[in-house]
C-alpha cells in the first residue's frame, strides 16, 4: 500500500460537484423535510456526520487521486466521474421538480435514492482509483449513514 500525502485536484472537484448543488438545495428543500429529520436514526446520523469530515478531508489530502498516467486503473476514475455527473443531473432533475419528498428520494436510471447513492459510489471509486485504504473506509462509514437515512425517508415517503 503505496500512500501518498499532497492536495487532490480530483478530489476537490469531487467535492465541489457534490457541494454546490447541496447549497443550492439548502435553499430549496423538499416541502416537509424538517419533519422527516427529526426522527432519523441516530447511529445513521453519527455515522453520515462521521463519513461525511473523513471523506472531506480524506479526499483533499491524498495525491493518490490525481491523474499521474493513463492506465487500466484510469477508467475506474472514468467511472467515478460518470457517476458524479449523473448526481448533477439528479440535481438538475429535483431542481425542476415540484420539489416534494417524493422528487427528492427518487430514483434516477434505476438507482435507488439517487442524491445518496451516486456519490457515496463516486468516492467509493475514487478511493479505489487511488488504491486508498483509508478513503475506501471512510466512504463505507459515510454510506451506511447517508444511504441508510435517504432509504428510512424514502419507506416513508413512497
Amino acid at each position: 500500500m503505496n500512500i501518498n500525502l499532497g492536495f487532490s485536484y480530483i478530489g476537490l472537484i469531487f467535492l465541489l460537484m457534490l457541494i454546490i448543488p447541496n447549497i443550492i438545495w439548502d435553499k430549496n428543500k423538499p416541502k416537509d423535510y424538517d419533519k422527516y429529520v427529526k426522527n432519523e436514526n441516530k447511529v445513521l446520523l453519527l455515522f453520515e456526520r462521521i463519513g461525511e469530515i473523513l471523506v472531506t478531508c480524506l479526499s483533499l489530502i491524498f495525491s493518490d487521486f490525481n491523474v499521474n498516467t493513463i492506465s487500466n486503473f484510469t477508467i475506474i476514475l472514468l467511472i467515478a466521474f460518470i457517476l458524479m455527473v449523473l448526481y448533477e443531473i439528479y440535481w438538475v432533475r429535483y431542481f425542476k421538480s415540484n420539489k416534494t419528498m417524493k422528487d427528492m428520494y427518487s430514483s434516477s436510471l434505476g438507482i435507488p435514492v439517487a442524491g445518496a447513492t451516486l456519490p457515496v459510489f463516486a468516492f467509493l471509486l475514487l478511493g479505489i482509483y487511488g488504491k486508498n485504504v483509508f478513503l475506501i473506509i471512510a466512504t463505507i462509514i459515510l454510506g451506511i449513514g447517508h444511504i441508510g437515512i435517504h432509504l428510512s425517508h424514502r419507506k416513508k415517503v413512497i
